[in-house]
């Protein structure tokens, strides 16, 4: 099992979301909204100018955890899916997961997710 854990611009989400919901067995998708700031110092000091802030930029995680047979086109398809070629676009990273456990059922690890 591996977690799919991706960084995208707000206003990409419903098209990555569409493009995730076509994927035959994909388990779910967790998402939050974060705040933070990248490698572009400019665009920081550009915004803490205007906003009084911190710098920080509003993005949106997406959090997935999928059997080792699914990575590869979770990941291409949010790649291409949250693409505008314009910085900030995002990240993605994948780690392994060690074990998961779905409460009400009791089931562990694959038949967990």
């Amino acid at each position: 099992m591996k977690k799919i854990k991706a960084i995208i611009q707000p206003f990409m989400v419903e098209k990555v979301l569409a493009a995730l919901d076509a994927i035959e067995d994909l388990p779910g998708v967790t998402i939050s909204e974060i705040s933070g700031w990248g490698r572009l110092p400019e665009r920081r000091e550009a915004h803490d100018v205007k906003h009084g802030g911190h710098g920080l930029t509003k993005k949106v995680k997406l959090e997935i955890v999928v059997r080792d047979g699914l990575v590869d086109q979770v990941v291409e398809v949010i790649a291409a899916s949250a693409h505008t070629g314009n910085a900030g676009d995002g990240k993605i990273f994948v780690s392994g997961v060690d074990g998961a456990l779905r409460i009400r059922t009791g089931e562990s690890d694959d038949e967990a997710i």
